[in-house]
């Protein structure tokens, strides 16, 4: 109700505003010919004082004098006369004080009624406003009132018992037998690495995804400090299948564990966005989803899913975003074991390894060019080690390069922004 109020009082008050203009405005200008003896008369007062400052010379001024006292007879017998002036202008037409009452109050009327058409179109009627920390603080709640695993697992089997069921039938018997004994010899072999390795990768492919992530979970159990990056990526995505896609604090447990030993992990990257938009943090998961398709290979397996739903998910996080083509080269970065070493380096050490990818992308750039991702991979890199007039000049450099691209002008001008160097 109080957005109504204020929003009506600023059209109100707006529309007064206007319509105070056209009421001041003189009802009767005069005609056309009246307004040019104004501005001839001024004309020649111009004229006369050009020349006592010696801006134009005597003769000059001569002529122009006689130029505008031409007009002026010419209009002065247009204003006795009614007749057009010597531009062919007719006389101004006189307009009384309820004509422009009545074009006043139409347009407020117009002003109030289109601003609560369009609100009506592209806003959000009744809901109350959501300022950030309510927003964030929603969102915890949402994560915390997530289901646990096997919650999840239960409301999920039904929906998943049907492809299940398809599979087992589609496979060859004798697959279907050996599996079902190696369920029997795992019983009695709780410690059999080797055994819940193959069950947690035949359980998957039969369908049977809650036994699968109970068969990775013990897997990852038995190597302890041992289990990898892999490991723990793979159980968040059986975690998160058998769950009916829901990531839960248990598939939340296994990205962390996987990101921990690689922080570029594709399946727990993957997963931790798809977890942060579940719970409403649109501006995190779209972070992760676009650092993560602007530096996937072509066929990584989640491509099709990211691309389907980065545009929705920039639109949510409040960011305009253009896609790096399909097909497209991933940029160039620091690899695993970069990004392994960088965390036992003092801040000094890795100024100076992001200065040589900088320094390596920087020449390549200027030799062979690169996408417009490349750029803003460029521009931000050179923001983050406090180089901000390099990162200026190539952001200046990239506005005359990507010119004639939007899109590519978008993706610059984030990074630049990002870096301080555009508005």
């Amino acid at each position: 109700m109080w957005f109504w109020i204020t929003s009506g009082g600023l059209a109100l008050v707006v529309s007064g505003v206007l319509a105070t203009a056209i009421l001041r405005a003189r009802g009767n200008a005069g005609p056309a010919a009246a307004f040019d003896l104004d501005v001839y008369r001024d004309q020649l007062a111009e004229i006369d004082r050009d020349a006592a400052r010696g801006v134009i010379g005597d003769g000059e001024a001569q002529r122009l004098r006689n130029e505008v006292k031409r007009r002026i007879l010419e209009a002065d017998r247009a204003l006795r006369s009614g007749a057009p002036d010597a531009t062919g202008a007719a006389p101004r037409a006189t307009t009384s004080r309820t004509g422009r009452l009545a074009v006043a109050a139409g347009l407020g009327g117009v002003l109030v009624a289109g601003a609560a058409a369009l609100y009506l179109q592209i806003g959000a009627p009744g809901y109350p406003d959501l300022p950030l920390a309510v927003r964030i603080a929603a969102a915890e709640d949402a994560r915390a009132a997530r289901p646990t695993q096997p919650e999840a697992e239960a409301e999920a089997a039904p929906l998943l018992a049907p492809a299940a069921e398809a599979a087992a039938a589609a496979a060859d018997p004798g697959f279907v037998t050996l599996i079902d004994e190696l369920r029997g010899a795992l019983q009695s072999r709780p410690d059999d690495l080797e055994g819940f390795t193959l069950l947690a990768r035949n359980e998957a492919r039969l369908g049977n995804l809650a036994a699968a992530r109970a068969a990775q979970e013990r897997v990852i159990a038995l190597k302890g400090a041992a289990a990898t990056a892999d490991d723990h990526g793979l159980l968040a995505d059986l975690a998160v299948r058998a769950a009916g896609g829901i990531v839960t604090e248990t598939a939340d447990a296994a990205i962390a564990a996987a990101l921990a030993a690689d922080p570029a992990n594709g399946p727990a990257r993957f997963y931790a966005g798809l977890g942060e938009a579940q719970v409403g943090r649109y501006d995190r998961a779209f972070a992760i989803w676009r650092d993560l398709l602007e530096q996937s290979t072509p066929d990584a397996p989640w491509l099709p899913t990211i691309r389907a739903g980065i545009g929705d998910l920039a639109a949510l996080a409040g960011v305009r975003y253009t896609p790096p083509a399909a097909g497209a080269a991933p940029l160039r970065g620091p690899d695993a074991a970069a990004l392994a070493a960088a965390g036992d380096m003092t801040p000094a050490q890795r100024v100076e390894m992001i200065r040589g990818m900088v320094g390596s992308l920087s020449e390549r750039l200027a030799t062979d060019g690169g996408s417009p991702d490349e750029w803003a991979q460029l521009i931000r890199s050179l923001g983050v080690i406090g180089e901000v007039p390099r990162a200026a000049a190539v952001w200046n450099e990239a506005q005359t390069v990507f010119a004639d691209n939007p899109g590519a002008m978008d993706t610059v001008r984030r990074a630049a922004q990002d870096a301080g160097v555009a508005q």
